[in-house]
């Protein structure tokens, strides 16, 4: 536990960390990766060049230090970041060489306003973080290994199949090369993936939506091929581009906070933009299987029907009375018009959310590109849909659902 006057000199800094945070972790990084460049086997190099990973680490260091004197405000921020660093491979050792650098970059930053006084409060502080979060690994590295069809770290799995779904959007099956049992997963879970590219000196790690129900012989990761743009997806489009029905992929024990409750039975709300519907796809396809039929909206957003993935899957599973399905094209083609095989043009707004006559009272989950999700977050909260019933996922480090963006797909 830390002492009042640590709590207090804390607390003091959390307007100089809303200011400076994204700088102080970029500084962080950049330390960090100079003195431990192995730790490049772990991170996400792509967030890096983005900035999403130095805004997401500003974002906690800020509450963390907003909630210093009640850091169980914080356990489910905590337990979300614990399952990615459980998926990624993060060990106990690694958060004393964090804490250095976090100390040095707030020195750095701050100059001669981080006083001797405020580098030994965050030490404190950070100590008494660091061992939060290697409790909750701790417990989950044991339940991920233990649990029937688990494992420890990485393990071996053949891609069985790969099958196009969209013009961008590719599906790959993967089943263990031991061909041992798998572990169950809730829908809405991912997994890593550890990729070895030729010719790059350290080793890529993503985490993928499993887009199926739980219970099959396979995992299945359907990726978008992100080759345009100013950060092009490397891995993405080695995945693409090289990986094939017989190469081996090393592969961690599904894990997420974001799943859907399947022991609810309200309605549910699926809403999804570009490739954020792969969850979504694993919890129409869970729900589809359940022994009771919960009314089902699903909501996909696409740029038009050759970016839309599942599309006939989806079509299909909406010919049950108590399931509901509903396209948004951004541009479609003039096929598409001709087909009529979408429901409104442009984005999701809320004046057509309202024609929709959603029950404010269903479970939402929506996933999908940033702005997308800001929008709906605005949408929902406009519709009145309480907080306890909204449910969402990034793909890639947090970020803030405030103030929507231009959305694309």
């Amino acid at each position: 536990m830390l002492d009042q006057e640590t709590i207090k000199v804390i607390k003091s800094t959390v307007p100089v960390l809303k200011t400076h945070g994204t700088e102080i972790t970029s500084c962080f990084y950049k330390n960090l990766f100079t003195k431990h460049p192995e730790l490049l086997n772990i991170f996400n190099h792509a967030n890096q060049k983005k900035g999403r990973q130095q805004t997401a680490l500003a974002n906690a260091v800020y509450a963390a230090a907003a909630n210093i004197d009640q850091l169980e405000a914080i356990i489910p921020a905590v337990k979300q970041i614990a399952q990615k660093h459980r998926s990624l491979g993060v060990q106990p050792e690694h958060y004393p060489i964090v804490g250095e650098h976090l100390l040095i970059a707030i020195k750095e930053v701050l100059g001669d306003a981080a006083t001797p006084e405020i580098i030994e409060a965050w030490g404190k502080a950070y100590g008494v973080i660091a061992d939060a979060f290697i409790g909750i690994e701790s417990e989950m590295y044991a339940e991920s290994e233990q649990q029937q069809g688990g494992w420890e770290g990485f393990r071996d799995f053949i891609v069985d199949r790969v099958e196009a779904e969209s013009s961008v959007i590719t599906s790959y099956y993967l089943v263990p090369a031991d061909q041992k049992p798998i572990a169950d997963f809730k829908p809405g879970q991912y997994i890593s993936i550890k990729f070895n590219i030729m010719g790059e000196e350290y080793s890529h790690i993503r985490q993928y939506s499993l887009s199926d129900a739980s219970g099959k012989p396979y995992y299945r990761i359907s990726v978008k091929k992100e080759g345009e743009g100013a950060h092009p997806g490397k891995v993405s489009t080695y995945l693409h581009d090289h990986i094939k029905q017989g190469d081996i992929l090393p592969v961690s024990v599904p894990a997420g906070e974001f799943y859907l409750d399947t022991k609810r039975e309200n309605p549910v709300v699926l809403l999804s933009g570009g490739v954020g519907l792969t969850p979504m796809i694993s919890m129409l396809n869970t729900l589809y299987q359940a022994p009771h039929e919960r009314e089902i909206t699903f909501i996909h957003a696409a740029i038009d029907s050759s970016h839309h993935a599942f599309r006939e899957h989806v079509k299909k599973a909406a010919e049950l009375d108590h399931i509901h399905s509903y396209v948004v094209y951004e541009k479609p083609s003039d096929a598409d018009k001709e087909q009529a095989v979408f429901h409104k043009e442009g984005y999701i707004d809320l004046e057509w959310l309202k024609e929709l006559n959603l029950d404010i009272k269903a479970d939402y989950y929506f996933c999908g590109p940033v702005p997308f999700m800001k929008a709906i977050y605005k949408y929902l909260g406009e519709l009145g849909v309480s907080n306890s019933h909204i449910h969402f996922e990034f793909f890639g480090p947090a970020a803030e659902l405030t103030e929507p963006e231009t959305v694309q797909l």
